[in-house]
Formats: structure tokens, C-alpha cells, sequence
């Protein structure tokens, strides 16, 4: 037990400052996004003055078009503030705020630790990119390889990375995975506890045998994996297992900690690695799938990777010394 806590308190300290760092990446990407979409010359022939018309929803995984027509910078605007309202409440709570909980995993380890959203989703990403990674290069081993849908310009595919997370998140998190948990879990009709277990379903519905809820889990992240393949903008087939894997990943952070980390996760794998994208590649006039294997890319990749790696360390040294202690109050 003393070996376990010590390597823990060893990895505390890297882990603190690597999430660290992928806390200002994700603050600093809030303006590279809005540079991107309203300052570069991303769009060519285009701007932030394209007009759509009509909106995509995915409502339990399937596409809606709503009926109305915006300019493409009021969408994203709309989009980003919500992120940045989601950011800032994670940043805060629930339990105690980002820089204490990491201060206090540096001083007392993980034994009193306390939830913040912001660090739960942090390491859970690094986790999602670690396995996506893995998935990747086990497919390309066998000759299948991931390729993104065909879109002809590269300011409406960022506006499209942009809103998924959220019209993606609440059909398939909230109307698949939150309203069957109130049903398997609530014992009673109560409007206040639906609405605030969609929020965070584990806290509100005291649920501490998962198992149920796992299956749920799973069920909806393959269905989450088949939807990219089906879609109207299809991935190729090699994108299922990757999709589905994260669709695992967020569905368990979604019931364990709630919408918005589950969100965060989403964004963060799509508009936090793209604004960085698209903007390297506008600044060297170079196309996105070269900016994919540049320096600094290949540096933002191993520092999650790395932090990913940490991070499961982490976690299977905790289960490993929860499941002893509770073996030992069972002994007592």
C-alpha cells in the first residue's frame, strides 16, 4: 500500500504540471478560434459572413435540419460562448476550483481528493487521444485507415468541428444515455431531480453500482461510432472503432461528472486541436494535412499523449489500492 502511494505521489507532481500546460493551450485556443474564423483567410473565396441555411441537429442519433438561415460567425459565436460559459463553471466546480485540486493532489496525493470538472475532463481527454492514437496505428497496421469527410472549404469544416460537440452531445448523451438512467435509477416523479440528473446523473441519482449504467455506456458509444459512418458526411469505416472507443469514454464522464465535462471533451478534441491546426496552417499557407505532422504538432501530440499515459497510470494504481482497503475493512 505505502509502494503504491509513493509512486502515486511520485507521477502527482508531472501530472499537475502537464495538465497545467493543457489548461493555458485550452484557454489560449479560445481567441486562435476566433482569429481563425474571423481574421485569417482560412475560407479563401469566403468569410465569416457565409450564409447557412439550415442548422443539423442529431436528436438520438438521428439528423435533423432545422429551418433557418444564419450568417456562419453568428453560429460560431453563439457556440463559443457556450463553451466558454462551460469552461469557466468547470474551471470552478464542483467540489473545489481547477488550481486547488491540483495543488492539493501535489501536496496530499489522491487520497481527500476533490472533484473539479475541469481536471476530469482534462484527463479523460488525454486518455481519449491516447487510445484514439492506438487505435490508429493498429488499424493502419492492417491497411485501414481513417479518412474525414470531404469538405470543400476548410472555414465551413472548422464551423462544423466548431458545433458538433454540442448538437452531438445532446442527442446522443442526453436523450440515450440521461433520460433511460432517470428511468433505471429515480424511484420517483419529480420534474427538479429529471432536469438536474440530465446535468449530472450520477450525483443527482446516487447511483454507486454502474453496472447498468456501463452497459448503457457502451450500447450508445458503438451506436455513437456506427452514426460517423452513416451520416450524411460520412468517415470511412476505419473511423467506427475510434468513434466508438470515444463515444465509450465520453459516455462514462458524461454519467460519472456531468453534461458539461462530457462536452468539454467533444470540444476539446475537436475545436481546441483544430484552432491550432487551422491556424499554423494559415500562417504558413500550407494545407491542414501537412500542419498535422509539423513540430509543433507532433509536440502538442506527446505532451497528451504523455499526460494520457500518466493519467491510466494513475487511475489503475487507485482502483488497485481501493480494491485493497476495501479488502481489508471486509477482513476487519
Amino acid at each position: 500500500m505505502l509502494k503504491l502511494d509513493k509512486i502515486n505521489r511520485i507521477l502527482s507532481t508531472p501530472y499537475s504540471g502537464l495538465v497545467s500546460v493543457i489548461f493555458g493551450m485550452m484557454v489560449l485556443s479560445f481567441p486562435i478560434g476566433c482569429y481563425v474564423m474571423f481574421d485569417s483567410d482560412l475560407g479563401k473565396e469566403i468569410n465569416f459572413q457565409y450564409p447557412i441555411n439550415g442548422f443539423d441537429l442529431f436528436l438520438g442519433g438521428i439528423g435533423y435540419k432545422l429551418p433557418v438561415s444564419f450568417e456562419i460567425g453568428d453560429g460560431f459565436m453563439i457556440s463559443w460562448a457556450i463553451y466558454a460559459f462551460l469552461f469557466t463553471i468547470s474551471f470552478l466546480g464542483p467540489g473545489t476550483t481547477f488550481m486547488r485540486t491540483l495543488s492539493h493532489v501535489m501536496s496530499e496525493g489522491w487520497k481527500t481528493f476533490k472533484d473539479n470538472a475541469l481536471v476530469n475532463m482534462i484527463t479523460w481527454f488525454t486518455i481519449l487521444i491516447l487510445f484514439s492514437l492506438l487505435v490508429d496505428l493498429v488499424q493502419q497496421s492492417f491497411g485501414v485507415k481513417i479518412e474525414s469527410p470531404q469538405t470543400g472549404n476548410s472555414l465551413i469544416r472548422f464551423f462544423q468541428l466548431t458545433v458538433a460537440p454540442l448538437t452531438e452531445e445532446s442527442g446522443f448523451r442526453i436523450l440515450l444515455v440521461g433520460i433511460p438512467l432517470y428511468m433505471m435509477y429515480c424511484n420517483q416523479v419529480s420534474w427538479k431531480l429529471f432536469f438536474k440528473s440530465l446535468w449530472r446523473p450520477s450525483h443527482y441519482l446516487g447511483i454507486t453500482n454502474y453496472r447498468k449504467a456501463m452497459i448503457l455506456v457502451i450500447t450508445i458509444g458503438l451506436f455513437f461510432g456506427a452514426a460517423h459512418i452513416i451520416s450524411g458526411t460520412p468517415w470511412s469505416p476505419g473511423k467506427f472503432s475510434q468513434a466508438s472507443i470515444a463515444g465509450i469514454i465520453i459516455g462514462w464522464v458524461y454519467v460519472r461528472y456531468g453534461f458539461a465535462p462530457a462536452v468539454l471533451i467533444h470540444w476539446a478534441a475537436n475545436y481546441f486541436t483544430f484552432s491550432y491546426l487551422f491556424f499554423v496552417s494559415n500562417l504558413a499557407q500550407t494545407s491542414i494535412s501537412d500542419e498535422s505532422s509539423n513540430p509543433f504538432s507532433s509536440t502538442m501530440e506527446g505532451i497528451l499523449v504523455m499526460t494520457g499515459v500518466i493519467c491510466i497510470i494513475i487511475k489503475i494504481l487507485n482502483y488497485i489500492e481501493s480494491k485493497k482497503e476495501s479488502a481489508e475493512i471486509k477482513q476487519t
